[in-house]
């Protein structure tokens, strides 16, 4: 015999329009309750293909429905079995419906089934060569010419995957670029779907810099503008950096106030500067003055320890041989007029032992007259620094001064 339950379930498919309307409309006040999804949750064999069904309807049942599936799909259980009937096919396919009276509500169904893996390879169509992305370039296009804030959301979802951002790093596409350049949305939601998306796309910068670079005109300047402090910037400044970022950062500007979209563009910036030609990039633009004004300015800690992680990486030897390959020379050299210094300091009174040093390491500049392709050099100088006796700070500074003009 059948339960209340299932009786009521089974007027989801009534050929009655009321019928279907009283019942749809029980069914999502079910879903708001804890003891609602849990009753569902053993019928969800006839519950979702039912709602599925109904979408295709008049908003006055559709609406409803919808609004019952977004409940259910909180559940991680009942989103996969969303996902196995073919939700994401049945919810893109609605989408785009000029008479779609639910478009909003959709998304957000989108968004809750991509959280999952399976609703990522199922939203990239992975598995049939012929489709595979189009549903990625009709969010895309949909995200570009319209204001919706939570279709971001969804972008951020797909590129958590690999496949999915080989498929909006994909210069054929251009779909990051597309993204990119709404980044000047007054909609933090909005802006922080853009930055996120970014943000995971750069994971693959150790194999697709070449693509990232290839937008760097609309790239830097969605990177660099919201971490760049509130001052405007000297002449000197902008005339260091591209047209797109001078003029926006030459008068007074809006703030980006979102810390969780700040961080994201900082580790964007992170993941690139891990490659070489990242970091050459991001000094291409005065990136490193960008990050030094912004972090001035910032208060909250979290953002505060992206721009400092950085700013680690100038102590690594990735980045040091990156600043001081054309400026130090081979080991060998360093040590030997370091050690000549170190012994003659001895013997010099006073003041003048900061002369010697200083002395020293500007010899060793003035030497170098090839890229150095080794970087123990600069290890060593390095480590030299930190063995320098407290009376021998001039000397630190200065060589922190070339650092600094060579960043």
């Amino acid at each position: 015999m059948a339960t209340e339950l299932e009786e009521l379930l089974g007027f989801l498919s009534s050929p009655s329009p009321q019928l279907r309307k009283a019942a749809v409309d029980i069914v999502r006040g079910l879903t708001g309750s804890e003891d609602g999804l849990l009753s569902l949750s053993h019928y969800s064999e006839i519950v979702l293909p039912s709602l599925s069904r109904l979408l295709g309807e008049k908003k006055d049942i559709s609406e409803p429905a919808i609004e019952a599936l977004i409940n259910l799909s909180q559940q991680s259980e009942l989103s996969e079995k969303m996902i196995a009937i073919g939700m994401i096919r049945t919810a893109m396919e609605m989408l785009y419906k000029q008479d779609s009276a639910i478009t909003r509500l959709l998304v957000m169904l989108l968004v809750n089934l991509t959280q999952l893996d399976a609703g990522i390879v199922s939203m990239l169509q992975i598995g049939d060569e012929k489709m595979q992305g189009l549903y990625v370039m009709k969010l895309v296009r949909s995200f570009c010419t319209s204001s919706s804030e939570t279709s971001g959301s969804i972008l951020v979802n797909v590129s958590k995957m690999e496949a999915g951002r080989k498929v909006l790093l994909d210069p054929k596409r251009g779909l990051l670029k597309q993204i990119i350049r709404q980044f000047d949305s007054a909609t933090p939601l909005r802006k922080k779907g853009i930055s996120g998306t970014i943000r995971n796309c750069c994971f693959e910068a150790d194999s697709e810099l070449q693509n990232l670079l290839l937008i760097s005109e609309f790239l830097w300047p969605a990177l660099l503008l919201p971490v760049a402090g509130k001052k405007v910037y000297s002449e000197q400044d902008i005339s260091k950096m591209p047209l797109e970022l001078g003029s926006a950062l030459s008068i007074e500007r809006e703030p980006v106030n979102d810390p969780e979209i700040r961080v994201q563009t900082l580790e964007a910036i992170y993941l690139i500067s891990l490659q070489e030609a990242g970091r050459r990039a991001l000094w291409s633009v005065n990136g490193p003055r960008i990050l030094q004004v912004g972090y001035e300015d910032e208060e909250d800690p979290n953002v505060m320890e992206a721009y400092e992680q950085i700013g680690s990486l100038s102590s690594s030897k990735l980045i040091v041989k990156a600043i001081v390959s054309t400026i130090i020379p081979p080991a060998k050299a360093f040590d030997d007029h370091f050690n000549w210094s170190m012994e003659n300091k001895r013997n010099v009174p006073g003041k003048a032992n900061n002369m010697v040093v200083e002395g020293c390491i500007r010899r060793i500049f003035n030497q170098t007259i090839k890229v150095l392709e080794q970087c123990e050099s600069c290890a060593a100088l390095i480590e030299k620094m930190s063995h320098l006796e407290n009376k021998d700070r001039g000397a630190q500074h200065h060589i922190c001064g070339i650092f600094d003009c060579y960043s």
